[in-house]
């Protein structure tokens, strides 16, 4: 497969005491989505922070492309290629839908400030390249028509595309998207899920996804790591992690064997958590592969 686009070895971070992220190892390859997922606190934002500069590993490295990347500030670490959105929308609200696209393109800028201050044929054709470019990613999120909107004034799940859209303007190479259906309806959801399956098929990029939507993350992902209280507990295919007794009991407090009595089936026949996750889980997989 040659180079992994990502690939961290024993990646860590301690707050004094406290290891919020412990021994965390990835590798993820060119075009490949892959989940992160665990309980609340177990790590997972802490582990994005890790990957785009926010917080300084303790322990081990993170490689881009077979470069490392530790100590990288967060501006460095998206001009080598790591994009990405945030649980709570951070969006420019005040700038129109194009303009927060364009902002993402400011790196590539190759006029000069004289050019800019004065209005040169180098600052205009430059300008007009980006904001061609700019439309082109709305289109791919079906927003190109609200270009001079507020972003402000967009309705939450346009927001969160329009999120998706500005981290891609950046020319990534990784895109983490940090819970990118949190707050949507199931439609927005299913709208969502296939302008992602449009950006890996255009543009091939690697993916890290953090998301609590189970159904989401069981269509769209290659593979799925878990952590809890910042320790991997698991790794490997959406089926084996449905079925995962670890899995289970990390998201559940149940253990093993025993669960707490959920409700009664049709049959009268007591159905624990447990067995209603594995439930949701395999009925998640096998919608996959009807599709």
């Amino acid at each position: 497969m040659g180079t992994p686009v990502l690939e961290a070895k024993h990646l860590g971070i301690a707050f004094g005491g406290l290891k919020a992220v412990d021994d965390f190892n990835i590798s993820i390859n060119e075009g490949e989505l892959v989940g992160l997922i665990g309980p609340n606190g177990a790590g997972k934002t802490t582990v994005f922070n890790l990957l785009t500069g926010v917080y300084k590993p303790t322990e081990g490295a993170f490689f881009l492309c077979g470069k490392k990347m530790n100590g990288k500030k967060i501006h460095q670490v998206v001009q080598a290629g790591i994009a990405r959105t945030f649980q709570n929308i951070r969006l420019f609200k005040t700038m129109t839908v194009l303009d927060n696209v364009k902002v993402a393109f400011g790196m590539k800028f190759k006029y000069r400030l004289g050019s800019a201050l004065f209005r040169y044929t180098a600052f205009w054709k430059e300008e007009k390249d980006i904001e061609e470019k700019a439309i082109d990613l709305l289109k791919i999120f079906g927003l190109e028509d609200k270009a001079n909107y507020i972003a402000s004034n967009l309705p939450y799940g346009q927001q969160r595309k329009l999120e998706i859209a500005r981290a891609l303007a950046t020319g990534m190479k990784l895109l983490l998207l940090d819970e990118p259906a949190a707050g949507m309806n199931p439609t927005e959801t299913a709208e969502l899920l296939a302008c992602i399956n449009v950006i890996r098929e255009r543009f091939g990029i690697a993916i890290l996804l953090i998301e609590h939507d189970m159904s989401l993350v069981m269509k769209i992902c290659e593979r799925i790591v878990v952590i809890d209280y910042g320790i991997t507990i698991a790794e490997g295919l959406p089926e084996e992690i449905a079925a995962n007794p670890k899995v289970i009991m990390a998201y559940l407090g149940a253990d093993d064997e025993e669960g707490e009595l959920l409700e009664e089936d049709a049959t009268g026949k007591s159905v624990t958590e447990k067995d209603a996750v594995k439930v949701s889980g395999k009925e998640a997989v096998n919608e996959q592969g009807k599709e």
